[in-house]
C-alpha cells in the first residue's frame, strides 16, 4: 500500500481548504449538474460544445473535490516553534536582505498546499525556504536560484 504525501499548512490553511471543499460539493457540483441538464436541452449530444465544456467543468471539479479531501484527511498542522524564535522554521515569517545591498523582502514559509507568492507565502518545498529553514537572524545564506545562487542576510524571524 503507497504512503500517502502529508500535506504541511497552518490552521487558517486548513480552514481555507475546508470552506473550498464545502463550496466545491455545496454549490459548485450544483451550478456544474444544472449546466449540463441546459446543454442536454440543446440536442445532439455530439456535437454540443456546450455540453462537452459542461462536462469538462465536472470532471475538473470532482478532481478537485479528491484533492482537496486528500490535502484534509494528510494534514499536518504546523505548530509554531517557540522554543527559538530567531530561528527560521516553518510557519514562521522571515524578513532578509539579498547581499550587497538588496531591499528587504519578507515571507511566510507554509507548506506547499498553502504557497502563495503573491501572499507572501512561500512553499517549504522551494529552493528559497529550503535554504532558509534552521539558519537564524543574522546568518548569510547562499539561494540557489533560477537566475543563479544569491547570498542574503537573515534580518529577522516573526
Amino acid at each position: 500500500m503507497a504512503v500517502e504525501k502529508s500535506y504541511y499548512m497552518t490552521q487558517e490553511g486548513k480552514e481555507k481548504l475546508e470552506k473550498e471543499l464545502h463550496y466545491l460539493k455545496t454549490e459548485r457540483r450544483q451550478e456544474v449538474v444544472e449546466r449540463i441538464k441546459v446543454a442536454r436541452d440543446f440536442g445532439d449530444l455530439s456535437e454540443n460544445s456546450e455540453y462537452d465544456a459542461a462536462k469538462d467543468d465536472q470532471a475538473f471539479v470532482e478532481q478537485r473535490i479528491t484533492q482537496v479531501e486528500k490535502m484534509i484527511r494528510n494534514a499536518v498542522i504546523i505548530e509554531n516553534d517557540n522554543d527559538n524564535p530567531n530561528i527560521v522554521s516553518l510557519g514562521k515569517s522571515v524578513t532578509f536582505v539579498e547581499l550587497p545591498n538588496g531591499e528587504e523582502e519578507t515571507y511566510t514559509i507554509v507548506g506547499s498546499a498553502e504557497a502563495d507568492p503573491f501572499e507572501g507565502k512561500i512553499s517549504n518545498d522551494s529552493p528559497m525556504a529550503k535554504s532558509l529553514l534552521g539558519h537564524e537572524v543574522g546568518t548569510e545564506v547562499a539561494v540557489a536560484t533560477p537566475g543563479g545562487e544569491i547570498q542574503v542576510r537573515i534580518v529577522k524571524v516573526n
